[in-house]
């Protein structure tokens, strides 16, 4: 069986963390993460102080801070920032950083493109290190597909499917649950950012996202198509309102080339947030030239072992081990275009039948 390589690489020094935010996703995916990797965090700071002392009690961080300029002040001088607020929050936060500063950003990039090009605008004025915590493509079905198709494995890539049909508990997220823009600047960003990832911009993008009529969530449901010409399909189809039961979920990247394909199914997204088990699994020709599909173990799924990657990847680039920032501030700014495009797409709709 091919040997597949799907771990991120460690950074070799220590570059200690600060936490700006004590959110859920702190808790449940960074901290755990971050415990897992053996990286160092030096303090956190929330708004509501208390939050922050409590987090820092709980994970036996050294350090509480009441502000963002209390943990500046305090911070080692080869600090990385963890921002984890809503992103209305990021420039303010950014602006009071050290210059020249590592700081790893909670996706999205701004609630909209306009704000997208501000914080890249801050990032390069101040020489931030700057990346998105796009985590998905550090995921260990993600990268165990990027090892098998860089590879040449299954030949050229030309079809890329994300499909979701599960039953997403909004609850959960009170403050992103009320946004305007649900469904995909929260959730299918992650998809085309991924999509990106494996094949670069799109020429043009086709969207529409959808209400349910019994729900009080301006979308929850999206079909998204990434156009990079006649032969590569790239396609994003998601629905949160499927509250029938489990039998008929699903949660889905698919990755189809020349010589083979891949399937990686995303448990974490199934029964969440327990989630179910990943499953990896890829197909080539064997011998007699049929189609044989094998599975792959992978250790580890989206949350938490992916947030390891975003910061792993951010650290070594700044000591230099690595030459590619893959999340970089400035390459997302090309996966907020693409969502901007999704939003202009499904407000000016499609080919109305009169005008045929």
């Amino acid at each position: 069986m091919t040997t597949i390589p799907y771990k991120p690489e460690l950074p070799k020094t220590k570059q200690p963390i600060v936490i700006i935010g004590a959110s859920g996703i702190v808790k449940d995916a960074h901290l755990p993460a971050y415990k897992m990797a053996g990286f160092e965090v030096f303090g956190i700071t929330n708004r509501t102080f208390a939050k922050a002392q409590a987090m820092a009690n709980e994970f036996g961080i050294p350090h509480a801070f009441e502000t963002v300029a209390d943990a500046v002040r305090h911070a080692p001088a080869n600090a990385v920032y963890d921002i984890t607020v809503l992103p209305e929050q990021y420039i303010e936060i950014l602006e009071q950083l050290p210059d020249g500063a590592a700081v790893l950003i909670q996706k999205p990039m701004g609630n909209d493109l306009a704000e997208a090009k501000g914080i890249l605008e801050v990032c390069k004025r101040k020489k931030l290190v700057g990346a998105i915590n796009f985590q998905l493509r550090f995921a260990p079905f993600v990268a165990a597909a990027r090892h098998l198709i860089n590879e040449g494995i299954i030949g050229e890539l030309y079809d890329m499917e994300f499909k979701v049909t599960v039953n997403t508990p909004w609850e959960l997220f009170p403050l992103i649950k009320v946004h305007p823009r649900l469904e995909i600047l929260f959730h299918s960003v992650h998809y085309i950012d991924c999509i990106r990832s494996f094949v670069g911009d799109p020429k043009s993008v086709l969207a529409k996202t959808w209400r349910h009529p019994l729900k009080d969530l301006s979308s929850s449901r999206s079909t998204i198509i990434l156009d990079y010409g006649d032969t590569m399909r790239a396609v994003i189809n998601t629905n949160h309102d499927h509250h029938f039961g489990p039998e008929h979920e699903e949660s889905y990247i698919k990755w189809e080339g020349t010589k083979g394909a891949i399937k990686a199914k995303m448990g974490l997204l199934m029964n969440y947030p327990a989630g179910l088990e990943d499953v990896f699994e890829y197909s080539v020709q064997n011998e007699s030239g049929k189609y044989e599909w094998k599975k792959v173990q992978l250790e580890g799924s989206w949350f938490p072992e992916a947030f390891v990657g975003t910061m792993a990847n951010l650290m070594r680039y700044k000591e230099g081990s690595d030459t590619v920032l893959h999340a970089s501030v400035e390459n997302v700014l090309g996966t907020m275009k693409v969502v901007e495009a999704c939003y202009m797409s499904n407000k000016n709709g499609g080919i109305p039948q009169n005008d045929l």
